[in-house]
C-alpha cells in the first residue's frame, strides 16, 4: 500500500489540493477560519496556564506561549487528520463506488490536504519565533522528521479508523471524544516533569504516548527543550508506529472490498 501511494503520489496531491480548497468554498471569511480556533486555543490555554495559575515556564527564558506553540501545533494536525479522515469514505463515497479508482487513495487525500494547514502553522510559529527574537540553529530542521513521523502515524490511524467507519458509523463520535482526552494525555499545555516527583508511574504512562515523542521533538527543534532518552524513544515511537500502519493497512484491504455495497 505505501509503495501504491508513492506511485501515484501526483494524484494524491491534485486531489488533496482540491479538497484542502473546498473546505472554505462560500465561507465569508475563507481561510481564516483555518486560524481562528487554533490561535482562540493557543489564547486560552496561555491565560488559564500563565496567567490564571501562574505557572512557571518548563523552560527556563522562554516565555509559556513560546513553550506551548510547537508543543500544540503538531497535536492540531494530528487531530484534524484523525478527524477528517475518519470519515472520508463517506466524503467521497462517489469516488469509492468507482472500480477503477484506489480507494486507498483517500486517507492519503485527506492527510496531505491537513498537512497544507498544517504548513501554514510552521511557518507561522517560525515568524513569531523571529518577532520575539528567539534563536535559531540548525536543529529546527529536525521539524521535517517530526512532520514526517506524525504524517505516518496518523495514516495508519486514518486506515483503521476510515475502515471502521463505514460499518459501524459511531467511529466518528468515539474518535472525537478519545481527541478530548488525548490532548491530556501528552505533555502539550504542561510539563512531565510535574509528576517526577509524585507519581513516577504517571511520567512513565505520559512517555508512552507516541505522541509525546513528537511534541518533545517540535520542542526540541524550536526551543531547545531538553529530549531526554531520544535514540530509546525513536526506536518505540517507529516500532508502534508501524505495528498501527500494518493493522490499520491491513484492516483497510480486508473491508474495502465491501466499501462500495455498504456505501
Amino acid at each position: 500500500m505505501f509503495l501504491s501511494l508513492i506511485k501515484n503520489w501526483k494524484m494524491i496531491l491534485s486531489l488533496a489540493k482540491s479538497d484542502f480548497k473546498k473546505r472554505f468554498v462560500g465561507s465569508y471569511f475563507g481561510v481564516l477560519w483555518m486560524f481562528i480556533q487554533p490561535l482562540a486555543t493557543v489564547l486560552v490555554y496561555t491565560l488559564i496556564f500563565q496567567v490564571g495559575f501562574k505557572s512557571t515556564p518548563p523552560v527556563p527564558g522562554v516565555p509559556y506561549v513560546l513553550w506551548l506553540i510547537p508543543g500544540i501545533i503538531p497535536w492540531f494536525y494530528f487531530q484534524d487528520a484523525v478527524l477528517q479522515g475518519t470519515g472520508v469514505l463517506y466524503e467521497y463515497n462517489f469516488l469509492v463506488k468507482k472500480v477503477v479508482f484506489n480507494v486507498a487513495m483517500l486517507p492519503a487525500v485527506k492527510l496531505v490536504s491537513v498537512f497544507f494547514s498544517h504548513i501554514c502553522f510552521v511557518a507561522i510559529m517560525f515568524i513569531v519565533f523571529m518577532v520575539t527574537h528567539m534563536p535559531f540553529n540548525v536543529k529546527c530542521f529536525a521539524i521535517i522528521y517530526f512532520s514526517f513521523s506524525l504524517s505516518v502515524f496518523s495514516l495508519g490511524i486514518i486506515y483503521f479508523t476510515s475502515a471502521i467507519n463505514v460499518f459501524f458509523k459511531d467511529m466518528g463520535q468515539i474518535v472525537a471524544i478519545l481527541m478530548q482526552f488525548g490532548i491530556w494525555m501528552a505533555p502539550i499545555m504542561y510539563d512531565e516533569s510535574l509528576f517526577e516527583s509524585r507519581a513516577q508511574i504517571v511520567c512513565k504512562l505520559i512517555k508512552l504516548n507516541p505522541i509525546y515523542y513528537i511534541v518533545k521533538g517540535y520542542r526540541f527543534a524550536m526551543i531547545n527543550d531538553n529530549f531526554n532518552d531520544i535514540i530509546y524513544l525513536t526506536i518505540y515511537f517507529w516500532i508502534v508506529t508501524i505495528l498501527i500502519f500494518v493493522i490499520g493497512s491491513k484492516v483497510f484491504n480486508r473491508f474495502k472490498v465491501h466499501f462500495a455495497d455498504v456505501l
